[in-house]
């Protein structure tokens, strides 16, 4: 059931408001990945996000440190926080305690490995001919963007120079060497999207650059929670601008949605397609989904935890 909230009520400028709430009377379906995960933990989505808040409650110096990242880049910390709790409530258990983070950051750190797929590094892999037109991008979201475009139209389940590719996502294939699916860190970030967002995150907060030729480097900085948070907040930021500059939308005062983005990923293509579907005239706002759902439903518990 959808509530009649189909015509976008508030104008800012040139911009749309998606105003504050939930869209769906009830909350959309959760995929059974996750369904089979926490069932799996012998645990609950309830208690799940009971820890998650728990945790944060409790913890004054990461909703310190979190409000200070939100200010570095221009963003209500409750984006943040939702992200976090949507996360650890659908995706993982959260750790009892904030060192457990840095102390799983240590442990991949020292490893060795890369980011490859037989035997080809990423590094190599992107100097092949079909990514030439991705190199006029010289900002780290945008050239990444390009190559994961790349990836799906040419190389995706295909075969290329006589090298089959698995039907699968980039991310996946190059840039999760122990399992695909896996994201690390308070953030739970995969290290594809870190590397997207390297060149925001090194004006804004100052780490250096992340190198794809240096995989502990990007894992130790995504799993680090206090260079987490930088790559958490450069993704939402990122977000809210795709949907301002592509969809003419101001999704900055619905944490839901933002969580929602922050979940599924592809912002710049899922703008695109909302602003075709609103050519013409029509009206459509972006939809929460299941996990930005309960961000929406329980904002009021998690705005007290500022």
């Amino acid at each position: 059931m959808v509530f009649a909230l189909s015509v976008p009520e508030v104008q800012a400028g040139s911009l749309t408001t998606v105003p504050p709430g939930n869209r769906n009377a009830e909350q959309p379906k959760i995929p059974g990945a996750s369904v089979r995960r926490t069932r799996e933990g012998r645990t609950t989505f309830d208690d799940k996000f009971d820890k998650i808040r728990d945790l944060l409650a409790g913890d004054r110096s990461l909703i310190s440190k979190i409000k200070q990242t939100a200010r570095q880049y221009d963003i209500d910390p409750i984006h943040i926080v939702g992200a976090i709790v949507g996360e650890h409530t659908y995706n993982v258990d959260a750790y009892d305690r904030l060192q457990s983070y840095y102390v799983k950051a240590a442990a991949y750190a020292g490893d060795n490995f890369r980011f490859s797929y037989k035997g080809e590094s990423i590094t190599q892999f992107v100097t092949r001919p079909q990514f030439e037109k991705c190199e006029r991008f010289s900002d780290s979201y945008k050239l990444w963007s390009c190559r994961e475009n790349v990836w799906e139209q040419t190389f995706r389940g295909e075969k290329v120079d006589g090298v089959s590719y698995p039907n699968d996502r980039f991310s996946a294939v190059f840039f999760q060497p122990f399992y695909a699916g896996q994201t690390f860190g308070l953030g739970q970030l995969n290290p594809l999207t870190a590397l997207m967002q390297s060149d925001l995150v090194a004006s804004r907060s100052g780490y250096a650059k992340l190198d794809p030729a240096d995989a502990q480097g990007v894992y130790k900085a995504i799993m680090d929670p206090d260079k987490s948070l930088a790559y958490m907040a450069a993704t939402i930021r990122r977000a809210i601008d795709d949907y301002a500059d592509i969809a003419g939308m101001d999704i900055s005062r619905n944490p839901g949605i933002t969580a929602t983005l922050y979940n599924v990923g592809n912002t710049a293509s899922r703008a695109t397609a909302l602003a075709a579907r609103n050519r013409g005239g029509g009206g459509s706002l972006p939809e929460e989904n299941y996990y930005g759902w309960l961000v929406n439903d329980k904002l009021d518990e998690l705005k007290s935890l500022l």
